[in-house]
């Protein structure tokens, strides 16, 4: 797992990697269903990554990986931790288990309030492989245990490891700031509210965090769906006149989107009529309506969330 250290170069930020991480949750849903998610209901406890002063390194790094390991629904996966110097922050050796090798880098030695951080990642690692879930892109593949780490409940620690200043610039992880923010906050409102705001540590966590959740605000207001604002209407209705096949049409493309919006809708001709394909906003599956209908409910197949929408 990458890391940002002192004195290196600023952290990224905005959201460069939000349609890898769209396909991510997609992905999850497909291979977990809406309910398999349900159950990763509890956040990891900050309880469990805090170390007290007087805890000795392997025992305490081993009491948090075998937490971890219970946060993630491994129950039968056996977590060995060891430090050592490395570019990178941690690694692990996946097999086909129980046993599972993770090395940290030395640094987390002393810097133990980001061990469980370090973690989160790599026994997620673990997970996807045992689900045999992953990318064939290795970037892509990253981005995809980062997602899923902040999806089922332990990445927020990766986002609270943030911490940036005139002479320290920290990250863990392959997604910004801001996209984890994005991840934890889709998640807390399809599992129905969860507020991390008072387990931050870091100021600009909890600052990257309000942004990633502004986007995720957005998602909910896309057109079609009915609680999209009067300018996304206007061009949603502009853009619906101007698709392919529609008669007298000009041809001229549809208006660029809106930046993080990805292709938010497409049109798409059909033997009954035009069809309007788009992402659900929970789970990013597309879903496919008819187009020009005026207000409907639609059920995502996927996550089974219902949605009010308008064609």
């Amino acid at each position: 797992m990458t890391q940002n250290r002192r004195h290196s170069s600023p952290v990224q930020h905005g959201f460069p990697h939000v349609e890898t991480v769209r396909r991510s949750i997609t992905a999850l849903f497909r291979r977990l269903s809406g309910d398999g998610i349900r159950t990763y209901d509890t956040s990891f406890a900050p309880a469990d990554a805090t170390f007290s002063p007087v805890e000795d390194l392997y025992p305490g790094a081993h009491r948090v990986a075998s937490a971890m390991v219970r946060a993630l629904r491994l129950p039968d996966a056996r977590i060995v931790v060891a430090f050592r110097a490395m570019e990178d922050a941690a690694a692990v050796e996946l097999t086909a288990g129980p046993e599972y090798f993770v090395e940290v880098n030395d640094r987390f030695r002393t810097h133990r309030r980001d061990l469980a951080a370090a973690l989160a990642h790599e026994v997620t690692h673990v997970l996807l492989h045992r689900l045999e879930l992953r990318f064939p892109n290795t970037a892509d593949n990253e981005i995809l245990t980062d997602t899923a780490a902040a999806y089922l409940g332990a990445g927020w620690l990766l986002l609270d490891a943030y911490r940036e200043d005139e002479l320290t610039h920290q990250k863990l992880g392959y997604l910004t700031p801001e996209e984890f923010g994005y991840v934890l906050a889709k998640r807390g409102r399809f599992l129905g509210g969860e507020d991390l705001s008072a387990w931050f540590t870091s100021p600009q966590a909890y600052e990257a965090y309000v942004r990633g959740r502004s986007l995720a605000d957005q998602d909910l207001r896309r057109a079609p769906l009915a609680a999209a604002g009067r300018p996304e209407r206007r061009r949603y209705t502009r853009d619906r006149g101007h698709a392919p096949g529609r008669r007298h049409a000009p041809d001229r493309p549809a208006a660029p989107p809106a930046p993080g919006q990805g292709a938010a809708y497409r049109f798409e001709e059909h033997g009954d009529g035009l069809r309007v394909s788009f992402g659900c906003p929970v789970c990013e599956q597309r879903l496919r309506l008819p187009a020009g209908h005026g207000p409907l409910r639609a059920r995502c197949g996927l996550c089974r969330t219902v949605l009010d929408c308008d064609t």
